[in-house]
């Protein structure tokens, strides 16, 4: 029998269709192999085919913008929205309209062309983390930034332009709706019950114990019971903590692990699929005029954490037209799988 689960965070109804359920290899196998005759602006050595770096971890004595780097940070080629320029709001009708300010990223995980994230070393995928954080700690200091993403796309299907290993960052001028909902549903759950709505779903998990993927000293791994996606998984330290940023560099390595161990076991499972994650963590807190207390309660009721979803079905009419989702694979199925996977690391 279907059944109709209830999302509390995102707010919204999912299908579990066991009518269609779906095993691993039912999906769309691997990634293509790319063509390796085509040029890449990512590669080692190509350096000045970028815009300039705006952060790197390097290897000490070497100049920006040359080889010798670990992890490098660039502008968008091809920006969504432009660092430069006042937002300039204003009114058209009944509409409203701002310049498209903003800034957008490209964290080049690696010099080397092959490797997925999943392939690096626990200690190279720590470098990648440090770039997140530092550039989380430093866009927050424009002011007209309200909300930055952090999001990879991996795979063609999954909206990956090129196949160099790399994730991206959007900073943008208004707090997201769907980031928004979850920060309003947070703290309207904190107000009722004085205690984190995502820190009782944690808990919840480890007692139910179905959908758990994988318990680290430290980080949890989890289907959500409101799947959207077949395979859909949720990355959450189990300690309270609101804002990425504020994770110590010494734990770094141990949550690199956990999200090392999360992709392989996605990796194993359905034979190397495309996928998106994105990395949900605490807005910006500077004082907005007129709003003095915009978001002030973020380090008591909200709980970064990472959302990761296997591109292996297609959203279709229905789930446009309802913003009903339809999974084929029941979140306890799919997590047996994932931990199960035979995973080295």
């Amino acid at each position: 029998m279907p059944e109709l689960r209830y999302d509390p965070i995102k707010t919204m109804w999912v299908i579990i269709s066991t009518e269609r359920a779906k095993r691993p290899t039912d999906f769309e196998p691997a990634v293509a192999v790319e063509d390796r005759s085509k040029f890449c602006p990512f590669d080692y050595g190509n350096e000045d085919k970028t815009p300039p770096e705006v952060f790197a971890i390097r290897k000490p004595g070497t100049a920006p913008d040359t080889p010798g780097w670990d992890v490098r940070v660039i502008p968008n080629k091809f920006p969504a929205l432009r660092i430069e320029g006042e937002l300039n709001r204003e009114g058209v009708g009944i509409y409203d309209r701002m310049n498209g300010v903003g800034a957008h990223e490209v964290i080049v995980e690696t010099p080397e062309h092959g490797p997925s994230l999943a392939d690096l070393s626990v200690d190279h995928i720590a470098k990648v983390l440090k770039a997140y954080k530092e550039r989380l700690i430093s866009l927050r200091k424009d002011t007209r930034f309200r909300y930055i993403l952090i999001f990879k796309n991996y795979g063609k299907r999954a909206g990956a332009s090129l196949s160099h290993t790399h994730s991206q960052l959007i900073a943008t001028p208004i707090t997201p709706k769907f980031v928004r909902e979850q920060l309003n549903v947070a703290k309207d759950y904190f107000s009722r019950k004085e205690r984190c709505i995502f820190c009782d779903i944690i808990r919840d998990e480890m007692r139910f114990k179905e959908r758990i993927v994988k318990i680290h000293d430290r980080y949890i791994v989890f289907a959500p019971f409101a799947s959207s996606f077949p395979f859909e998984m949720r990355f959450y330290p189990r300690y309270h903590s609101h804002d990425f940023a504020a994770v110590p560099d010494e734990e770094l390595p141990e949550l690199a692990y956990a999200l090392k161990d999360m992709l392989l076991r996605l990796k194993v499972v359905l034979n190397n699929p495309p996928y998106n994650f994105v990395l949900i963590t605490a807005p910006s807190t500077a004082p907005r005029p007129g709003k003095p207390s915009y978001w002030g309660t973020l380090q008591y009721d909200f709980h970064w954490h990472i959302e990761l979803i296997p591109r292996v079905t297609t959203i279709a009419g229905f789930e446009w037209g309802t913003g009903f989702y339809i999974n084929p694979t029941p979140p306890e199925e799919a997590a047996k799988y994932l931990r199960e996977a035979d995973v080295k690391i």
